[in-house]
């Protein structure tokens, strides 16, 4: 029987992960199949096309347009430096000359006779690539990246804000409901990755970024701090770009939220461990989820290994999150799957599971009211 797909987070201890590390544009791969790398490890690196600059020297001199060449003192190809001159005019009997200068450090890389319009560019702009996580290259992308696998913890977050980052995890709470608070920072954590409880205050985050913490990790965090953490009203595309010196995760949502105890408890093992971690978020299509990622050595997991590509449907036993109220926040384990549509509040007939929460109270609920967590 087919079923509808269910959103899920990730909390995995152990699994199979693969990530594409792509350029911009074609360049060189400093890499090659079956290499191990870390993750500060430049993989790939290239060159993007410097800034241009337009210069009407026609204009500039009062010449005609296809007079241009002959007044330049560059060709095409030349490098040129800025405030140099690069054009100039014959003047009166060889006197009284105008020139024209560069405005910029570049080359010269068009002169047009049409338009009597010179067009510098300035140098390329290096660009790298890091392998972002420990593992093994285990293809390459012909002159646009490598494939790498890893294998070890994966854990989802509901939202994030900042690019990739990596250090060494810390706890800067003992139990998952404590909120965040700037008492709980102090230098020890500079260039940590730091795991809350059920809140962050904007005290702490600010804190947290004066001495020098990478990632923050915690429940939730309320709307209004993050705005006047980040300076401005976040919006509704993909995040990830933000440069407000850290990067921070929300595992939960918005609000005071406790995080999930298998979440606290299996960033608590993992104390003192390298880890990766990525604010990326997108909600609309093409979903995108914060993550952090923890490269293990073990070489036969306790339990078996699954790989994180690919969806799933609900199943009797699962662990879910709900998403909605009057439950919202919520975590328990799907205890019945009624086959049969059943009405609802809004007198639509919908399927629905049932719910047994932490408290051992069954709630039945719309299945689209849930998330599954993936252990």
């Amino acid at each position: 029987m087919a079923h509808a797909y269910t959103p899920g987070l990730k909390v995995l201890e152990y699994t199979v992960l693969t990530k594409q590390r792509r350029l911009p544009l074609p360049g060189e791969i400093l890499v090659s199949k079956g290499a191990k790398v870390t993750a500060e490890q430049v993989v790939a690196r290239t060159n993007l096309p410097g800034n241009v600059q337009t210069v009407n020297v026609a204009g500039l001199l009062g010449l005609l347009p296809d007079e241009t060449e002959e007044a330049m003192l560059k060709k095409i190809g030349d490098k040129v430096a800025k405030d140099e001159v690069m054009a100039q005019s014959k003047g009166l009997f060889g006197l009284f000359k105008s020139r024209v200068c560069c405005p910029i450090n570049g080359e010269v890389e068009s002169i047009s006779k049409i338009t009597g319009q010179v067009i510098c560019r300035e140098p390329p702009i290096p660009v790298e690539v890091i392998a972002y996580i420990d593992g093994e290259v285990i293809d390459t992308l012909k002159n646009e990246g490598v494939i790498i696998e890893t294998k070890g913890s994966f854990i989802q977050g509901i939202f994030g804000i900042g690019g990739e980052t990596i250090g060494t995890l810390d706890m800067a709470v003992d139990s998952p409901d404590v909120v965040l608070t700037a008492e709980e920072i102090n230098s020890s954590f500079k260039d940590k990755i730091i795991i809350g409880g059920s809140m962050v205050t904007i005290d702490a985050l600010t804190k947290a970024r004066s001495v020098g913490v990478k990632g923050v990790v915690i429940g939730g965090i309320e709307d209004q701090d993050l705005k006047k953490f980040m300076g401005y009203d976040i919006g509704v595309a993909i995040t990830g770009s933000e440069n407000v010196g850290l990067t921070l995760i929300a595992t939960e949502g918005f609000g005071k939220l406790s995080m999930a105890e298998r979440t606290f408890t299996l960033l608590k093992s993992l104390r003192g461990k390298k880890s990766s971690i990525n604010g990326a978020t997108q909600i609309r299509a093409g979903v995108m989820r914060p993550e952090v990622i923890v490269p293990s050595e073990v070489k036969e997991p306790r339990k078996k290994t699954k790989s994180i590509s690919g969806g799933t449907g609900l199943e009797v036993g699962m662990a879910v999150r709900i998403i909605r109220e009057p439950y919202f926040g919520l975590i328990g384990k799907v205890v019945n799957l009624p086959v049969e549509l059943s009405h609802v509040e809004t007198e639509s007939k919908v399927r629905v599971l049932e719910v047994e929460l932490a408290n051992q109270q069954r709630v039945t609920l719309p299945r689209a009211n849930v998330e599954i967590i993936e252990e």
